[in-house]
């Protein structure tokens, strides 16, 4: 549904609210909801795309602004069949060469408050193939848009001696990839539109994109129990 659809349905609903009996309002029972597991220094997040599956391990313990931020949309599963929709691809360097970005696109109805930035020079986390990092415009606006690298790429970190602003802030990593690198370059290898996006985006925007179906915690394997 669109959004000039949605608009166009209101009053409809209120024409029918209002030509209703009223009736007695029905009490509301207590739903009971199960606390989120606490966080550790690590988390794990596993994606299940269209394409195939990823697993993240995520830095609580030197990113926990970030990881904190990550790990509320995904327990709300606000990352629910979003989608990738972006492959930047290098020209130059070893290939593969670039990055893929996901998330929310700034939805107004799903994004969080923006978060405090957590810059590499301070958490001490580097921007290395399979790292994934927030998406941002200035410092402080990350909310729930964020990259998973292909290559290794330092002028994503924080360079504090750096003359310009943005290269002093840099961008705020906060885990990596364990598991399913292979689907990472499937994405990033994924058609591209030749016209969609404006400015640096243009031409890196997928199409179609490709779904998230899912996006969960996962729990360590127990301990094994010593030898009796």
């Amino acid at each position: 549904m669109n959004r000039r659809f949605a608009l166009l349905a209101i009053p409809a609903l209120l024409i029918l609210a209002a030509a209703a009996p009223p009736k007695k309002p029905l009490a509301k029972r207590p739903v009971a909801t199960k606390p989120a597991p606490p966080l550790g220094d690590t988390v794990k997040i596993v994606l299940v795309t269209e394409l195939g599956t990823i697993e993240l391990e995520l830095d609580n313990k030197r990113a926990p602004v970030t990881t904190q931020n990550f790990v509320r949309y995904v327990d709300l599963k606000k990352f629910d069949g979003i989608s990738f929709y972006r492959s930047m691809r290098l020209p130059w360097g070893n290939q593969p060469n670039g990055l893929i970005q996901g998330g929310l696109q700034g939805h107004p109805l799903k994004v969080l408050k923006p978060i405090v930035h957590e810059p590499t020079s301070v958490t001490g986390l580097s921007h290395k193939a399979g790292t994934i990092s927030m998406a941002r415009h200035a410092p402080g606006t990350a909310t729930a848009d964020w990259s998973i690298l292909l290559s290794d790429l330092p002028s994503l970190d924080a360079d504090p001696k750096a003359s310009e602003p943005e290269t002093q802030a840099g961008f705020a990593a906060f885990g990596h990839v364990t598991a399913g690198m292979d689907v990472v370059r499937k994405i990033w290898d994924a058609p591209l539109s030749p016209t969609k996006g404006e400015g640096p985006l243009k031409g890196q925007l997928l199409e179609p994109p490709v779904k998230i179906m899912s996006a969960r915690r996962i729990a360590d394997p127990p301990a094994p129990k010593p030898a009796t």
